[in-house]
């Protein structure tokens, strides 16, 4: 079992570490003189940073509608306040940082994790207590709870009254919106918001009662949806490494749950889905695991706690910085005492600790929020569209699944053009190709109008595709003015060279046969939307103006992912969009309309030489067709 790294409040005896016992006369590094309601000042150890002397800054005002937020974490802070060795400074300065990049960070929340002092005394807080007004002032949410060293570590939640609950208890947050505290005042949950959609942080004691899990329970079951942040003083711990063989290499240690981490796990985490992540601070070093729940999904139990560091941690900050977008959680350890101080003032053990980069300090975490909250709280999927709503002006062609075709069953028909121009597609059979060549299937992109595509099971030795019919005005416009062709397309996992140079949109007829004398190939089609083995997107066309091509690369794209792709042009100039994005290789050179030799487009077929060479493999969703360059907020995916 390895040691515990922590004491009861006024034990005065030495931790097990090493690190001295609780201080009962003035140190060393003094109160600083912040003019502290209630605080003895005595003399100024260490200057205050410069940005901690700024004036308070106003309302917080995170933009909670972003993708990308943080949440901002601070453990033990308890040896910056022991008896009458108080020094606020540090924790002033962090808090501080925090209100100072509300905006650039997009904070949205502050956490303390416990042990705020270390004897629980009335004039620890009243030096603590103060520090934290400019949180109250800012209307930035944030929660604090009860660490050992903060009450009589012998109690539970229903200890009664304390100077901890008389400084951070209800009567602070009386008004705070989305806050509420459970029976005795020393268990709260907060609900903020963050990323577009609601969150909910509970701050739980020390040693939870039956009383404070009933209520906790409560909680979650009256937030049924809403994701849970679990902050605790005690949780999981660091697995001892001392028994490491000589030359064996230092590594990150997992944590692992204490015995009363392991109570509250059975009889809180576990069964409750909603909690996905847990901070505690109490034992040190930091250190992290991760566990299933009864739901079958991950639990991250992170443990962070530098007190045993330089200057008692000096108030360091773990940032977790939320990235919905990328489905991840990046998280950073910094010192914002030792970043605010000129390079010449620090000391040597402060520039030790300016920002602390190890991988127990500095790590990333996967959060897919669609699929870890699903269970109680599943994504709405966009619903689909009719082939109306998306006929824009100027549309020439739309093509897609909308209402018709049954998942698997063998495509036969073709599809109508929806926009009412004529240029419907029919099936191009091939000689020898499979029977089960296209068929219909209900995958699709999330933001595709219909739900549903075409799977081409493609291959340069067979397999059917499809084409517009002869006379379709389509064949014959050469879309001089600017056009826009987009579609929905997924590429199998097992893409590769075979189905290199398939596509998924291209235009019958050879170069050469247009009267082209440049290009890659006087016998490549006149137009393809294409894609080359190591799956990226080839634009490839020959303007009305130039005798040679013009084309257009992408980025290589992911397989077995969606995506949706536009090439547009305006009358001058041709771009290929992914995703709404514009990919970097597009050429500046002037390119109007494209050749025709009133030959059909095709839907998954490219030709070489006027024949057949290649056929797509994948998803192929709807296809849209407009006689000008569309902007991405007018896009099918938009």
């Amino acid at each position: 079992m390895p040691q515990i790294r922590d004491v009861q409040p006024n034990d005065n005896v030495s931790h097990g570490d090493g690190s001295p016992p609780s201080q009962s006369s003035v140190g060393r590094r003094a109160v600083l003189g912040l003019g502290l309601t209630g605080a003895a000042t005595v003399g100024l150890a260490r200057a205050l940073p410069a940005t901690a002397a700024a004036n308070r800054p106003g309302r917080a005002r995170p933009d909670r509608e972003s993708p990308q937020f943080t949440v901002a974490v601070m453990p033990d802070t308890q040896y910056l306040f022991d008896d009458q060795s108080l020094n606020p400074g540090p924790l002033a300065t962090s808090i501080r940082w925090v209100l100072d990049h509300v905006s650039d960070e997009n904070i949205v929340f502050f956490a303390h994790l416990g042990d705020v002092v270390q004897n629980g005394l009335a004039r620890e807080f009243a030096a603590a207590g103060p520090v934290f007004d400019p949180l109250d002032r800012s209307g930035l949410p944030w929660s604090v709870l009860a660490g050992n060293h903060d009450i009589d570590g012998s109690t539970d939640d229903q200890r009664g009254s304390s100077p901890w609950l008389s400084t951070f208890g209800p009567a602070r947050f009386a008004g705070v919106r989305g806050y509420s505290a459970s029976p005795g005042g020393y268990n709260s949950a907060h609900v903020f918001r963050a990323g577009g959609r609601q969150w909910l942080l509970l701050a739980m004691d020390w040693r939870v009662s039956e009383t404070g899990l009933a209520w906790a329970k409560r909680v979650l079951a009256d937030n049924p949806t809403l994701p849970v942040l679990l902050t605790i003083h005690e949780l999981v711990y660091d697995i001892d490494r001392t028994d490491r063989e000589p030359g064996e290499p230092e590594v990150t240690s997992p944590a692992q749950l204490s015995d009363f981490g392991q109570y509250m796990w059975d009889n809180l985490i576990k069964d409750h889905d909603q909690i996905f992540l847990s901070f505690n601070g109490h034992f040190w070093p930091p250190a992290r695991i991760t566990m299933r729940n009864t739901a079958g999904h991950d639990v991250a139990l992170h443990i962070t706690n530098y007190q045993d560091r330089y200057y008692g941690g000096a108030a360091m900050i773990r940032l977790y910085r939320f990235d919905l977008e990328r489905s991840t959680i990046d998280i950073s350890t910094i010192n914002p005492w030792a970043m605010g101080m000129k390079h010449h003032s620090r000391n040597e053990f402060d520039r030790e600790q300016v920002e602390l980069t190890s991988e127990t300090d500095r790590f990333a975490v996967p959060l897919d929020v669609d699929s870890r909250f699903a269970g109680f709280s599943p994504a709405t999927p966009r619903p689909p569209r009719s082939a109306k709503s998306v006929l824009l002006p100027g549309t020439v062609a739309l093509w897609g699944r909308f209402g018709s075709g049954t998942d698997g069953a063998v495509l036969t028909g073709g599809f109508p053009d929806l926009s009412g121009s004529g240029n419907d597609l029919a099936v191009a059979h091939r000689p020898g190709a499979q029977s089960d060549a296209l068929t219909w299937s209900a995958d699709h992109h999330p933001d595709q109008p219909s739900h549903g595509s075409v799977f081409f099971r493609g291959g340069p030795a067979a397999g059917d595709y499809l084409k517009t019919v002869a006379g379709a005005p389509l064949n014959a416009s050469t879309v001089a003015g600017g056009f826009t062709i987009e579609t929905f397309i997924k590429l199998p996992t097992d893409w590769g060279d075979d189905n290199a140079w398939s596509s998924a949109i291209s235009r019958a007829g050879t170069s050469g046969e247009a009267g082209k004398t440049g290009g890659y190939s006087l016998t490549e089609p006149v137009a393809t939307l294409g894609f080359s083995g190591g799956a990226e997107i080839q634009w490839y066309a020959y303007p009305l103006n130039l005798n040679t091509s013009v084309t257009n690369w992408s980025h290589i794209l992911p397989l077995a992912t969606w995506a949706h792709i536009a090439v547009t042009n305006d009358g001058r100039h041709t771009t290929v969009w992914v995703d709404g994005c514009e990919v970097v290789r597009n050429p500046s050179t002037v390119a109007q309309g494209i050749a025709t030799l009133n030959k059909s487009w095709l839907v998954g077929g490219h030709e070489d030489g006027g024949k057949i060479d290649q056929v797509h493999y994948g998803w192929i969703g709807d296809v849209r067709i407009t006689n000008h360059a569309l902007r991405p907020g007018q896009f099918l995916n938009a």
